[in-house]
């Protein structure tokens, strides 16, 4: 069993930034796939960005240029860089980690491990 811990949410304004981090201590991940879901108010869960062991990044076109999905292999660890926010942005935001293939792909059809999904309130 994976246990995610998410740390850096909380209250911030519109325009502001804030970076979130999730690990997963002590696990050893056959390849490294990890990525971020966020979830609003009454909507339903979305992706919001992933990663992977060549560094290969993804985003939902909408968010493009605003999130930053970052990683330090080593800590098997994974951050979010929020900028320039907006009240839209305001949810829960969960760390995942999908079903890795047997070649070592991310298969993001499947989430086997999920974070707690600290809260991001954003106030206009």
């Amino acid at each position: 069993q994976v246990q995610l811990v998410e740390s850096g949410g909380g209250s911030v304004q519109a325009g502001g930034s804030l970076r979130l981090a999730c690990a997963a201590p002590g696990y050893t991940f056959n390849s490294f796939c990890m990525g971020w879901f966020r979830q609003a108010p009454g909507k339903e869960r979305e992706g919001v960005a992933d990663t992977d062991s060549d560094g290969r990044t993804c985003y939902p076109d909408s968010l493009k240029g605003r999130f930053t999905i970052s990683k330090d292999q080593v800590k098997n660890t994974v951050y979010l860089q929020i900028d320039n926010l907006k009240p839209e942005d305001t949810g829960m935001y969960f760390c995942a980690v999908p079903l890795i293939g047997k070649a070592g792909s991310c298969r993001w059809e499947r989430v086997d491990y999920w974070g707690p999904g600290p809260q991001v309130p954003v106030s206009s």
